[in-house]
């Protein structure tokens, strides 16, 4: 995932195609990645709002980070807002989870199993095993896309797939 340091300045005068083509290289992750943060039902409400932040603040960038990092910090923190939000002031559960135990190994297929076990984990660890495991992002890009140092990284990794294993377990999943 790529856009030249040219297109980007394009994009911060204002112009329209190179915002465009910023939306559609990263739209896909960020996209992904704010649905294991919110869920399905808000995900693309709130990817639109987190690009609409990149494309606000892209005067912000100032080209000594690389560019992918800094959209998904952008991305994660508009994700966050809205879990915060949600969470004050609620109008329906987190998490609804009508499958249990054998019920949830027959009506749902692995994928499905795997993201009921991944909204059961906090947001925060949740996120760093979305960086990692499904993105493929490097430690030290998730460091800075999240603005933690990389050493706890590493730490929330094992911890989120403790977690996640054990949701996995108590949603039905035998190793």
């Amino acid at each position: 995932m790529f856009v030249s340091e040219a297109v980007i300045e394009r994009a911060i005068d204002g112009e329209s195609e190179a915002q465009r083509e910023i939306y559609q290289v990263f739209y896909p992750r960020v996209y992904r990645m704010v649905r294991r943060i919110v869920g399905e039902t808000d995900a693309d409400d709130v990817s639109q709002d987190a690009f609409m932040q990149v494309l606000s603040k892209l005067d912000s960038y100032s080209g000594n980070a690389a560019f992918a990092p800094w959209v998904h910090r952008v991305a994660v923190n508009q994700a966050l807002q809205h879990v915060r939000s949600r969470n004050r002031h609620p109008t329906e559960p987190f998490y609804e989870d009508s499958m249990t135990g054998k019920d949830t190994r027959r009506r749902a297929g692995l994928s499905e199993l795997l993201d009921a076990a991944l909204r059961r984990i906090d947001v925060e660890l949740r996120i760093i095993f979305q960086l990692k495991e499904i993105d493929g992002l490097a430690y030290a890009e998730i460091a800075q896309t999240v603005g933690i140092p990389e050493g706890t990284v590493g730490s929330r990794l094992n911890r989120a797939r403790r977690e996640l294993q054990a949701q996995l377990i108590d949603l039905g999943w035998e190793p």
